[in-house]
Protein backbone atom coordinates (compact mmCIF):
# COMPACT_ATOMS: atom_id res chain seq x y z
CA UNK A 1 0.00 0.00 0.00
CA UNK A 2 3.08 2.16 0.53
CA UNK A 3 4.02 1.76 -2.53
CA UNK A 4 0.80 2.90 -4.60
CA UNK A 5 0.83 6.20 -2.26
CA UNK A 6 4.12 7.21 -3.35
CA UNK A 7 3.38 6.44 -6.68
CA UNK A 8 0.10 8.67 -6.58
CA UNK A 9 2.27 10.87 -4.89
CA UNK A 10 4.21 11.17 -7.86
CA UNK A 11 2.09 11.60 -10.12
CA UNK A 12 0.23 14.25 -8.41
CA UNK A 13 3.79 15.84 -8.25
CA UNK A 14 4.21 15.63 -12.06
CA UNK A 15 0.48 17.34 -12.59
CA UNK A 16 1.45 20.20 -10.46
CA UNK A 17 4.72 20.45 -12.55
CA UNK A 18 2.56 20.74 -15.81
CA UNK A 19 0.59 23.36 -14.00
CA UNK A 20 3.69 25.45 -12.85
CA UNK A 21 4.68 25.32 -16.59
CA UNK A 22 1.73 26.36 -18.45
CA UNK A 23 0.83 29.05 -15.58
CA UNK A 24 4.46 30.39 -16.67
CA UNK A 25 4.03 30.47 -20.26
CA UNK A 26 4.67 27.07 -21.65
CA UNK A 27 2.27 26.12 -24.56
CA UNK A 28 1.08 22.54 -25.72
CA UNK A 29 0.92 20.94 -22.12
CA UNK A 30 -3.02 20.22 -22.27
CA UNK A 31 -2.78 16.53 -23.53
CA UNK A 32 0.13 15.97 -21.06
CA UNK A 33 -1.62 17.38 -18.20
CA UNK A 34 -4.94 15.61 -18.70
CA UNK A 35 -3.10 12.12 -19.18
CA UNK A 36 -1.64 13.15 -15.48
CA UNK A 37 -4.95 13.86 -13.83
CA UNK A 38 -6.14 10.45 -15.37
CA UNK A 39 -3.38 8.80 -14.16
CA UNK A 40 -3.66 9.87 -10.83
CA UNK A 41 -7.82 9.34 -10.23
CA UNK A 42 -6.81 5.46 -11.88
CA UNK A 43 -4.12 5.20 -9.12
CA UNK A 44 -6.01 6.58 -6.26
CA UNK A 45 -9.06 4.48 -7.31
CA UNK A 46 -6.30 1.59 -6.39
CA UNK A 47 -4.98 3.05 -3.00
CA UNK A 48 -8.38 2.93 -1.89
CA UNK A 49 -9.58 -0.56 -3.13
CA UNK A 50 -6.10 -1.70 -1.55
CA UNK A 51 -7.06 -0.39 1.51
CA UNK A 52 -10.43 -1.82 1.51
CA UNK A 53 -8.20 -5.14 1.05
CA UNK A 54 -7.04 -4.12 5.01
CA UNK A 55 -8.66 -8.02 6.42
CA UNK A 56 -6.23 -10.20 7.64
CA UNK A 57 -8.22 -12.98 5.35
CA UNK A 58 -8.34 -10.47 2.23
CA UNK A 59 -4.85 -11.78 1.37
CA UNK A 60 -5.45 -15.65 1.53
CA UNK A 61 -5.85 -17.63 -1.60
CA UNK A 62 -9.55 -18.45 -1.99
CA UNK A 63 -12.48 -21.17 -2.39
CA UNK A 64 -14.86 -20.68 -4.98
CA UNK A 65 -17.99 -23.46 -5.14
CA UNK A 66 -20.94 -23.20 -7.48
CA UNK A 67 -23.97 -25.03 -7.34
CA UNK A 68 -27.05 -24.70 -10.08
CA UNK A 69 -30.72 -23.15 -8.42
CA UNK A 70 -34.00 -22.99 -10.16
CA UNK A 71 -34.10 -23.63 -13.51
CA UNK A 72 -33.17 -26.98 -14.49
CA UNK A 73 -30.94 -27.65 -17.14
CA UNK A 74 -30.59 -24.33 -17.87
CA UNK A 75 -29.12 -23.84 -14.36
CA UNK A 76 -26.87 -26.05 -14.83
CA UNK A 77 -25.42 -24.95 -17.69
CA UNK A 78 -25.56 -20.97 -16.13
CA UNK A 79 -23.27 -22.98 -13.56
CA UNK A 80 -20.93 -24.29 -15.82
CA UNK A 81 -20.55 -20.88 -17.76
CA UNK A 82 -20.02 -19.10 -14.28
CA UNK A 83 -17.26 -22.28 -13.72
CA UNK A 84 -15.43 -20.59 -16.92
CA UNK A 85 -16.18 -16.89 -16.28
CA UNK A 86 -14.39 -17.13 -12.87
CA UNK A 87 -11.63 -19.73 -14.64
CA UNK A 88 -10.96 -17.12 -17.44
CA UNK A 89 -10.89 -14.12 -14.62
CA UNK A 90 -8.47 -15.91 -12.48
CA UNK A 91 -5.91 -16.27 -15.80
CA UNK A 92 -6.66 -12.94 -16.49
CA UNK A 93 -5.48 -11.61 -13.52
CA UNK A 94 -2.31 -14.17 -13.08
CA UNK A 95 -3.91 -16.25 -10.14
CA UNK A 96 -3.10 -20.23 -10.44
CA UNK A 97 -6.76 -22.18 -10.70
CA UNK A 98 -6.75 -25.59 -9.39
CA UNK A 99 -10.53 -27.13 -9.85
CA UNK A 100 -10.86 -29.68 -6.76
CA UNK A 101 -14.00 -31.44 -7.68
CA UNK A 102 -16.78 -31.75 -10.37
CA UNK A 103 -20.20 -33.10 -10.93
CA UNK A 104 -21.54 -33.28 -13.90
CA UNK A 105 -24.90 -32.36 -14.22
CA UNK A 106 -27.92 -33.98 -15.86
CA UNK A 107 -28.09 -33.81 -19.62
CA UNK A 108 -25.51 -30.74 -19.87
CA UNK A 109 -23.53 -28.19 -17.31
CA UNK A 110 -22.87 -29.51 -13.68
CA UNK A 111 -24.28 -30.07 -10.51
CA UNK A 112 -21.39 -28.58 -8.37
CA UNK A 113 -17.80 -27.34 -8.90
CA UNK A 114 -15.25 -25.94 -6.28
CA UNK A 115 -12.05 -24.42 -7.18
CA UNK A 116 -9.04 -22.96 -5.78
CA UNK A 117 -7.46 -19.60 -6.18
CA UNK A 118 -3.84 -18.83 -5.94
CA UNK A 119 -2.30 -15.51 -5.33
CA UNK A 120 -1.76 -12.57 -3.99
CA UNK A 121 -5.83 -11.21 -2.34
CA UNK A 122 -7.23 -13.96 -4.11
CA UNK A 123 -10.29 -14.26 -1.30
CA UNK A 124 -10.44 -9.80 -1.03
CA UNK A 125 -10.97 -9.47 -4.63
CA UNK A 126 -13.15 -12.85 -5.20
CA UNK A 127 -15.54 -12.05 -1.94
CA UNK A 128 -17.56 -9.56 -4.34
CA UNK A 129 -18.94 -12.40 -6.48
CA UNK A 130 -20.36 -14.10 -3.16
CA UNK A 131 -24.21 -14.39 -3.59
CA UNK A 132 -26.91 -15.27 -6.36
CA UNK A 133 -26.18 -14.42 -10.31
CA UNK A 134 -28.98 -14.58 -12.22
CA UNK A 135 -29.10 -15.27 -16.61
CA UNK A 136 -31.73 -14.57 -18.62
CA UNK A 137 -31.82 -16.10 -22.07
CA UNK A 138 -33.61 -17.93 -25.21
CA UNK A 139 -32.84 -21.52 -23.62
CA UNK A 140 -31.07 -23.79 -26.27
CA UNK A 141 -32.74 -26.72 -24.23
CA UNK A 142 -36.09 -24.93 -25.23
CA UNK A 143 -37.56 -26.52 -28.70
CA UNK A 144 -39.55 -23.36 -28.87
CA UNK A 145 -37.15 -21.14 -28.23
CA UNK A 146 -38.77 -19.58 -25.37
CA UNK A 147 -37.08 -17.29 -22.81
CA UNK A 148 -36.06 -18.73 -19.64
CA UNK A 149 -34.70 -17.21 -16.63
CA UNK A 150 -32.15 -19.04 -14.67
CA UNK A 151 -30.38 -19.22 -11.14
CA UNK A 152 -26.98 -20.27 -9.89
CA UNK A 153 -25.37 -19.48 -6.08
CA UNK A 154 -21.08 -18.65 -6.14
CA UNK A 155 -19.84 -19.39 -2.49
CA UNK A 156 -16.44 -17.94 -1.65
CA UNK A 157 -14.32 -18.85 1.37
CA UNK A 158 -10.44 -17.72 2.43
CA UNK A 159 -8.33 -20.38 2.56
CA UNK A 160 -6.70 -20.84 6.14
CA UNK A 161 -2.76 -21.51 6.58
CA UNK A 162 -1.08 -23.29 9.43
CA UNK A 163 -1.05 -19.62 11.33
CA UNK A 164 -4.94 -20.25 12.31
CA UNK A 165 -5.86 -22.99 14.33
CA UNK A 166 -9.42 -24.39 13.60
CA UNK A 167 -9.93 -27.77 16.28
CA UNK A 168 -11.34 -30.87 14.13
CA UNK A 169 -11.74 -34.25 16.04
CA UNK A 170 -11.80 -37.31 13.75
CA UNK A 171 -14.71 -38.80 15.84
CA UNK A 172 -16.37 -35.45 14.01
CA UNK A 173 -15.56 -36.70 10.27
CA UNK A 174 -17.09 -39.36 8.02
CA UNK A 175 -14.54 -40.43 5.43
CA UNK A 176 -16.34 -41.94 2.08
CA UNK A 177 -14.63 -42.31 -1.30
CA UNK A 178 -15.55 -42.78 -4.51
CA UNK A 179 -14.68 -42.62 -8.04
CA UNK A 180 -14.60 -39.36 -9.79
CA UNK A 181 -18.12 -38.40 -12.33
CA UNK A 182 -16.02 -36.28 -14.71
CA UNK A 183 -16.79 -35.98 -17.79
CA UNK A 184 -13.04 -36.77 -19.24
CA UNK A 185 -10.24 -35.21 -19.08
CA UNK A 186 -7.27 -34.96 -16.71
CA UNK A 187 -9.26 -34.67 -13.64
CA UNK A 188 -10.59 -38.07 -14.17
CA UNK A 189 -9.51 -41.05 -11.69
CA UNK A 190 -8.83 -44.57 -12.71
CA UNK A 191 -9.40 -45.64 -9.41
CA UNK A 192 -11.87 -44.95 -6.08
CA UNK A 193 -9.30 -42.18 -4.82
CA UNK A 194 -11.72 -39.55 -4.94
CA UNK A 195 -12.73 -38.38 -1.34
CA UNK A 196 -15.59 -36.51 0.33
CA UNK A 197 -15.42 -35.59 4.07
CA UNK A 198 -18.71 -35.12 5.82
CA UNK A 199 -18.25 -32.61 9.01
CA UNK A 200 -20.77 -34.26 11.11
CA UNK A 201 -21.12 -31.43 14.02
CA UNK A 202 -22.66 -28.76 11.51
CA UNK A 203 -23.09 -31.30 8.38
CA UNK A 204 -20.27 -29.39 6.37
CA UNK A 205 -19.27 -31.37 3.21
CA UNK A 206 -16.39 -31.24 0.65
CA UNK A 207 -15.00 -33.11 -1.75
CA UNK A 208 -11.98 -33.60 -3.63
CA UNK A 209 -11.23 -35.65 -6.87
CA UNK A 210 -8.29 -33.71 -8.41
CA UNK A 211 -5.68 -36.15 -7.58
CA UNK A 212 -5.02 -39.86 -8.76
CA UNK A 213 -3.68 -40.50 -4.90
CA UNK A 214 -6.20 -40.97 -2.21
CA UNK A 215 -4.28 -39.32 -0.04
CA UNK A 216 -3.54 -36.66 -1.54
CA UNK A 217 -7.03 -35.81 -2.16
CA UNK A 218 -7.91 -36.21 1.46
CA UNK A 219 -5.22 -33.65 2.58
CA UNK A 220 -6.76 -31.16 0.02
CA UNK A 221 -10.37 -32.06 1.69
CA UNK A 222 -9.27 -31.29 5.19
CA UNK A 223 -7.36 -28.05 3.88
CA UNK A 224 -10.83 -27.01 2.23
CA UNK A 225 -13.41 -28.40 5.49
CA UNK A 226 -10.41 -26.37 7.59
CA UNK A 227 -11.23 -23.53 5.39
CA UNK A 228 -14.94 -23.56 5.40
CA UNK A 229 -15.12 -24.14 9.41
CA UNK A 230 -12.66 -20.91 9.46
CA UNK A 231 -15.28 -19.16 7.28
CA UNK A 232 -18.08 -20.01 9.32
CA UNK A 233 -16.67 -18.44 12.26
CA UNK A 234 -16.54 -15.20 10.06
CA UNK A 235 -19.81 -15.12 9.06
CA UNK A 236 -20.93 -15.50 13.08
CA UNK A 237 -18.70 -13.00 14.19
CA UNK A 238 -20.34 -10.70 11.32
CA UNK A 239 -23.72 -11.25 12.69
CA UNK A 240 -22.64 -10.94 16.20
CA UNK A 241 -21.15 -7.54 15.02
CA UNK A 242 -24.16 -5.96 12.76
CA UNK A 243 -26.43 -7.22 15.99
CA UNK A 244 -24.19 -5.24 18.43
CA UNK A 245 -24.81 -2.34 16.04
CA UNK A 246 -28.01 -2.73 15.39
CA UNK A 247 -28.21 -3.05 11.84
CA UNK A 248 -31.00 -3.80 11.09
CA UNK A 249 -30.34 -5.32 7.40
CA UNK A 250 -29.85 -8.98 6.71
CA UNK A 251 -26.75 -10.72 6.25
CA UNK A 252 -27.70 -12.82 3.47
CA UNK A 253 -24.88 -14.73 1.55
CA UNK A 254 -27.66 -15.87 -0.64
CA UNK A 255 -29.01 -12.79 -2.24
CA UNK A 256 -29.59 -12.10 -5.30
CA UNK A 257 -26.26 -9.90 -6.77
CA UNK A 258 -25.90 -9.94 -10.29
CA UNK A 259 -28.00 -10.38 -13.11
CA UNK A 260 -26.60 -11.14 -16.64
CA UNK A 261 -29.50 -10.39 -19.73
CA UNK A 262 -28.84 -11.76 -23.33
CA UNK A 263 -32.22 -11.07 -24.37
CA UNK A 264 -34.41 -9.38 -25.38
CA UNK A 265 -31.26 -7.09 -24.00
CA UNK A 266 -27.78 -7.54 -23.75
CA UNK A 267 -26.45 -6.36 -20.28
CA UNK A 268 -24.88 -7.08 -16.83
CA UNK A 269 -26.54 -5.35 -14.25
CA UNK A 270 -25.32 -5.77 -10.44
CA UNK A 271 -27.51 -4.90 -8.26
CA UNK A 272 -25.90 -3.96 -5.33
CA UNK A 273 -23.61 -1.45 -6.89
CA UNK A 274 -25.96 -0.07 -10.09
CA UNK A 275 -22.96 -0.72 -12.52
CA UNK A 276 -24.53 -1.44 -15.61
CA UNK A 277 -22.20 -3.34 -18.24
CA UNK A 278 -23.26 -3.82 -22.17
CA UNK A 279 -20.52 -6.03 -23.66
CA UNK A 280 -22.00 -9.26 -22.02
CA UNK A 281 -19.55 -11.71 -24.15
CA UNK A 282 -16.66 -9.66 -22.44
CA UNK A 283 -18.02 -10.03 -18.50
CA UNK A 284 -18.75 -13.82 -19.71
CA UNK A 285 -15.27 -14.11 -20.43
CA UNK A 286 -13.92 -13.17 -16.84
CA UNK A 287 -13.51 -9.07 -17.26
CA UNK A 288 -14.94 -8.69 -13.99
CA UNK A 289 -12.51 -6.27 -11.89
CA UNK A 290 -14.89 -3.56 -12.48
CA UNK A 291 -17.67 -4.91 -10.88
CA UNK A 292 -15.28 -6.39 -8.09
CA UNK A 293 -13.66 -3.15 -7.20
CA UNK A 294 -16.96 -0.90 -7.57
CA UNK A 295 -18.46 -3.46 -4.79
CA UNK A 296 -14.99 -2.71 -2.64
CA UNK A 297 -15.54 1.02 -3.26
CA UNK A 298 -19.09 0.76 -2.31
CA UNK A 299 -18.40 -0.82 0.96
CA UNK A 300 -15.85 2.02 1.95
CA UNK A 301 -18.66 4.44 1.76
CA UNK A 302 -20.50 2.47 3.66
CA UNK A 303 -17.99 2.36 6.35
Amino acid sequence: MRDRGQALRRVLEDAETLLELESEGESGLDDDFAAALAEAERRAEDLEVSMMLSDEEDHHNAYISIHPGAGGVDAQDWAEMLLRMYQRWSERTGFRWELQELLPGDGAGIKSATARVVGPDAYGWAKAERGVHRLVRISPFDAQARRHTAFASVDVIPEVDDSIEIEILDKDLRVDTFRSSGAGGQHVNVTDSAVRITHLPTGIVVSCQDERSQHRNRDKAMKMLRSRLYERILREREEARAAAAGDKKQIDFGSQIRSYVLAPYRMVKDHRTGLEVGDVDRVLDGDLEPFMKAWLLSRSGDG
